[in-house]
């Protein structure tokens, strides 16, 4: 579900334009005034009602606009790489073309790949550097068949008012406020081989951008069987790895390799899985820290504490503070009648 904080963001280009909400927000089947979370498949149904009405996918954060159908051309320049660095590459090198600013630059070094945007007329919204992130992070995934955990995403300028929900958004750190916008992830990943073809980024671009605003997940596979085994039982009661796989009829040799061969590690998997409830809790719930630590099968909260930290880069409570927050609204601006739900 997207946030609506993010709705809003995508609905100024239209209010810096002049043009009305209202008829773009129905087209994507949503209310005249987005307070709750919306689908995936509505986003995106937004996204291609705005850049139909302003000529420009990029919702007009950069310096020039994206023409409808470049995301597309995008997605045909990078289908015939030999791997996903040369895509990656191609895809940076297309954008800088189109937008002008910003622009990203691929750089490798200790085992880690970044993408390091530059930007002369920056910092830029936080929003905008998302926007970029979505794209060149989702498409990287479909094209490789394979979830790309992400090590962190900086962002140059201060946090946005909804900062938490870049941090649950993302499922990754994610810091404000630094030198420059990044993102970052393993750089073994920019060895494998894109598994696609012409037929299937026909099925892909029917079903864009709304494929590209969730974190990529295989349909099938282990990874897929064992987050659907972990969901059925509370955390406190999640299995080691060896009894994991027992259950799962296979030798753990064999979980593992599996396992490895699509992104993933049971360790990351269970923090995947801990950091999206303890965020909704921290979020929405009113638990305290020490119940939520028992909860999530942590032995002391200072535990939780420490993993809550590496994920988010705040503690629980500040993370909780933050979040509900009100976000201050002059008068007249959309949205100043409504309650922020944040």
């Amino acid at each position: 579900m997207i946030a609506p904080c993010f709705v809003e963001d995508a609905l100024a280009c239209l209010d810096r334009r002049g043009i009305a909400r209202e008829p773009l927000l129905r087209q994507a089947g949503m209310p005249a005034t987005v307070v709750e979370p919306v689908s995936a498949e509505q986003y995106g149904a937004l996204w291609l009602a705005v850049a139909l009405a302003v000529d420009d996918e990029f919702f007009g954060e950069a310096a020039r606009p994206m023409p409808r159908g470049s995301f597309t051309l995008l997605c045909h320049a990078i289908l015939s790489a030999k791997s996903l660095e040369q895509a990656l590459r191609r895809a940076l090198r297309f954008l800088r073309v189109v937008l002008e600013d910003p622009y990203g630059e691929l750089c490798i070094s200790d085992g880690l790949a970044e993408i390091v945007l530059k930007d002369r007329a920056g910092p830029r919204s936080a929003f905008a550097y998302r926007t970029y992130w979505i794209m060149v992070h989702g498409l990287s995934c479909w094209l490789i068949g394979r979830r790309i955990p992400l090590r962190r995403v900086d962002f140059r300028g201060p946090p946005p008012p909804h900062e938490a929900e870049y941090r649950l958004f993302f499922g990754a750190p994610v810091r404000f406020g630094q030198p420059e916008s990044r993102l970052v992830f393993d750089a073994d990943f920019l060895k494998l081989a894109p598994i696609r073809n012409e037929r299937a980024l026909r099925e892909f671009l029917r079903q864009a951008p709304a494929n590209i605003l969730v974190r990529y997940r295989h349909d099938a596979g282990q990874a897929a069987r064992l987050r659907e085994r972990l969901r059925s039982m509370p955390p406190s009661a999640w299995p080691g790895f060896e009894e994991l796989a027992a259950q799962m009829r296979l030798p753990a040799s064999t979980l593992r390799r599996k396992l490895r061969l699509e992104g993933q590690t049971y360790n990351d998997i269970k923090d995947e899985l801990r950091m999206a409830v303890a965020t909704q809790e921290l979020l929405h719930g009113h638990s305290k820290v020490g119940e939520l630590a028992a909860d999530l099968g942590f032995s002391e909260p200072s535990a939780f504490h420490r993993a809550f930290r590496r994920w988010t880069g705040k503690s629980p409570g500040e993370f909780r503070r933050e979040a509900r927050k009100p976000v201050p609204r002059s008068p007249g601006e959309p949205g100043s009648a409504t309650k922020n739900t944040l």
